[in-house]
């Protein structure tokens, strides 16, 4: 199945490939009444606000582009990106963490841990507890985005450059020159917006269901979270700790699954590697466009100029992180509600505001769809909670936790569609030998070697 998109940027499920919508998330400036010439291209909002009439500031304007154009290493300019995610989270209210504050998440995490020795063999993850203003999230995240955004940028970068034949490159002349500089810059503006709307919206370094953070430091960000307590009928204590055991919980999974991350990561690469644009129809279009008419160029735009298809290996990649990323949230669910089940009243109305969050696109579902492509589906995370659940209460934590020994043996797509019938039969047990599944299990728990 191949879909009609205009020129890179974004891939995945539903979602086009376009340079053009990299910037949408900018606001456009009020019509002057002039038509902008670039109206429709990615152009068109490098010269929104800039001057007060139909013409931009062209000093303004040079400035603009000189910051997104600076030299940098790699496909994007993270230094541009990360300033304009740090504007774009100080458009509201941003304190630093008071020291009362990080002695409060130093507390939550500290019990949140000893709830959830309770409910998991795992042990403890984290190594220290503080408390991140939305400024310094974003910071302290930067390198695990790099490793997540930067694949697909290359790949759509270098597909841009290799997919037009040197007929169609020279018929389209120096707009598709300036489209191959810009893609870049323009991916940076994509992801500095989405980590500055990001960072409002999370509540800790895991709320993505990727360890954002450096190993074994959990992090909370007070000021979303008395954000989200404001209006609910549970007092912001509860939901900080709510909120913690969410965290340490990814801290314990990540910590002592030390093949997890890497798969997950490697998804995405998997994913990347494969983007290829087809010209068919391609030299066709561009022949008969006048380069002149911004009407004519607008509309092929639209219409979109090259044709795209997953290939069998883009979505297998696809499908796996989504699995993975919908097991992670799954088991959290699981073992957090068991830690709380006889602990906090509270727990069950949180837990629901949780689902509603993430039904109604939360930060995962948004963050992935933005700068990866993938939509993640809620009806698989319920899945993935229900069937750690079903395991735990037929085979015990023990066999609920060893399944993270490896990957070959996490659920499929196909297990989620029936998540109480995950590992039932004799059949469940034929990958692995009793006494290979507990030596396996022992060094899980144990963690990997000093």
């Amino acid at each position: 199945m191949s879909r009609r998109v205009p020129v890179p940027a974004r891939v995945g499920d539903n979602h086009a490939l376009s340079t053009l919508d990299l910037m949408d998330d900018t606001p456009a400036r009020p019509d002057s009444g002039d038509e902008n010439p670039f109206k429709g291209t990615p152009f068109e909002q490098l010269f929104a606000g800039l001057g007060a009439g139909g013409m931009p500031d062209l000093t303004a304007l040079m400035g603009q582009l000189q910051h997104l154009m600076a030299p940098h290493d790699g496909p994007i300019n993270w230094e541009y990106a990360v300033d304009m995610a740090r504007k774009g989270a100080a458009q509201q209210p941003d304190p630093s963490p008071t020291q009362q504050q990080k002695d409060a998440v130093a507390d939550a995490i500290r019990l949140a841990d000893h709830w959830l020795d309770q409910s998991t063999d795992f042990p403890s993850g984290v190594t220290s507890a503080t408390a991140w203003s939305r400024a310094e999230w974003i910071v302290n995240t930067t390198e695990v985005w790099k490793k997540l955004v930067e694949p697909i940028a290359t790949s759509a970068t270098q597909s841009l450059g290799q997919a037009l034949p040197e007929e169609a490159r020279a018929m389209a002349g120096p707009l598709l020159g300036m489209l191959g500089k810009a893609t870049g810059a323009m991916v940076a503006t994509q992801v500095g917006s989405g980590l500055g709307t990001l960072a409002g919206e999370v509540w800790c370094a895991t709320d993505v269901g990727l360890p954002l953070s450096a190993p074994g430091k959990a992090a909370l960000i007070p000021t979303n979270i008395a954000a989200f307590a404001e209006g609910l009928d549970v007092d912001e204590s509860d939901v900080l700790l709510y909120v913690a055991l969410r965290e340490a919980a990814h801290q314990r999974l990540f910590a002592h699954v030390p093949w997890l991350a890497d798969h997950l990561l490697g998804a995405v690469t998997d994913y990347a590697r494969g983007i290829e644009i087809n010209t068919s129809g391609i030299e066709e279009q561009l022949r008969g466009m006048d380069m002149s008419n911004p009407a004519a160029m607008q509309q092929a735009f639209e219409g979109g100029l090259v044709d795209l298809a997953n290939s069998p290996a883009q979505q297998a990649a696809l499908e796996r992180l989504e699995v993975t990323l919908a097991l992670v949230e799954g088991w959290v669910d699981e073992v957090v509600g068991v830690a709380t089940a006889e602990r906090m009243p509270a727990a069950t109305r949180l837990h629901e505001l949780v689902r509603r969050r993430r039904a109604a696109g939360g930060p995962a579902e948004q963050t992935f769809a933005s700068l990866v492509g993938l939509e993640l589906r809620p009806r698989r995370l319920r899945d993935a909670s229900t069937l750690w659940g079903s395991l735990r209460t037929r085979q015990g934590p023990e066999a609920r936790d060893g399944v993270w020994m490896h990957p070959d043996l996490l659920p499929t797509a196909a297990d989620l569609d029936d998540p109480l019938g995950f590992r039932e039969g004799a059949e469940a047990t034929e990958q692995l030998s009793a006494e290979e599944f507990d030596a396996g299990l022992r060094d899980l728990l144990d963690g990997p070697p000093e």
